[in-house]
């Protein structure tokens, strides 16, 4: 139907998103150097936004309030621009949130996820400042379900539930991933997503597939 033009950046791990902004449809991609909005109906490029990606640039963008949020790891951080008729305008560009590959997840008004430079982080999104940032577990990925986060930690497999909070990193319970796979080499880890759907969380590790009952008992 239609082939987009003008962006020579390319797209490595992020996908893509739907937004709807000011009554028109539109994909935000984020680049290895760039992010933009592309037309839904003939894929012109609406917007683009310079962003310094290193090594790889993993995380998909968020969209919120007629901004769009951005983030990347090794060392190079989050950005969030105010969607406008032109150029967009940079509310804040900063180093709070260096997230790798575990994802980043906006949960009333505030973003979180692991930071490489602060460890688990709750970061204000409206001002991009850290609300709390916490480092009692590793780096790895994050999920959400009825007000809490599961956060795997990819070099153990150890998966803690919390709560989403302003207040802090409290641990409401645990475990670890058991077996685990023969597959993965001793420097891998497990960078799998979370995933909570119908009362059961979704895990992998290479070749292993694991479900578990997480419904509060009535």
């Amino acid at each position: 139907v239609w082939q987009s033009e003008g962006v020579e950046d390319n797209a490595q791990y992020p996908s893509p998103i739907v937004i709807e902004h000011q009554g028109e449809r539109q994909y935000v991609q984020l680049f290895m150097k760039s992010f933009a909005g592309f037309s839904a109906t003939d894929g012109k490029v609406l917007w683009q936004s310079e962003f310094p990606g290193k090594v790889a640039v993993i995380p998909t963008p968020i969209y919120h309030d007629g901004c769009v949020y951005v983030a990347a790891g090794y060392g190079v951080g989050c950005k969030k621009v105010k969607l406008g008729a032109k150029d967009p305008e940079v509310v804040y560009q900063n180093s709070v949130m260096v997230n790798h590959h575990g994802g980043v997840i906006l949960w009333d008004e505030h973003v979180y996820g692991h930071s490489d430079k602060g460890g688990w982080t709750c970061q204000n999104f409206a001002t991009g400042e850290a609300v709390w940032q916490d480092k009692s577990l590793g780096k790895g990925a994050i999920g959400y379900a009825d007000g809490h986060f599961y956060c795997l930690e990819e070099k153990t497999g150890k998966v803690v539930l919390i709560e989403a909070s302003t207040k802090g990193f409290e641990e409401k319970g645990s475990f670890t991933l058991s077996p685990q796979t023969e597959l993965r080499k001793p420097k891998g880890r497990i960078w799998v997503h979370p995933v909570i759907v119908g009362g059961k969380l979704y895990l992998r590790d290479q070749d292993l597939i694991y479900c578990y009952n997480v419904k509060a008992s009535s």
